[in-house]
């Protein structure tokens, strides 16, 4: 990949609710900074264990701007949360990118401790 970004996400809002034994799904909205500014949204669908770690999938669109370019493009996110922290790999969803993020493609990941802001990383290009 050709380019870089990393940056934070601040959680702006999360619902969550239960929708069966041990799984979950959480509406979150959030803003990003750093290398990729904007706002993003994503469905979360996680399965609980007792010790109240979980594994999470996920689709998220972000809008706004990543290096110079301005559109909006769909991540998918596959992670784990250890009860204090969760971390999950993303990728570009292929097709996705509309505008200036048309043929984005790209792998990164994210850190979250328990609380409102994340770290994360995209490693990047166009087709």
């Amino acid at each position: 990949m050709a380019d870089h970004a990393e940056g934070q996400f601040k959680i702006q809002s999360w619902d969550e609710k239960p929708y069966g034994e041990r799984l979950a799904r959480a509406s979150v909205e959030q803003a990003f900074s750093g290398d990729i500014v904007g706002e993003g949204s994503v469905e979360w669908l996680m399965c609980y264990r007792e010790d109240k770690t979980a594994d999470f999938v996920g689709l998220q669109r972000v809008e706004g701007k990543i290096g110079e370019r301005s559109g909006s493009v769909v991540l998918k996110t596959i992670g784990t949360f250890d009860g204090a922290e969760a971390r999950a790999d993303l990728s570009v969803v292929p097709g996705s990118g509309t505008d200036g993020l048309e043929g984005l493609r790209g792998q990164g990941g994210f850190v979250a401790p328990h609380g409102s802001t994340a770290s994360f990383t995209l490693d990047y290009d166009f087709e």
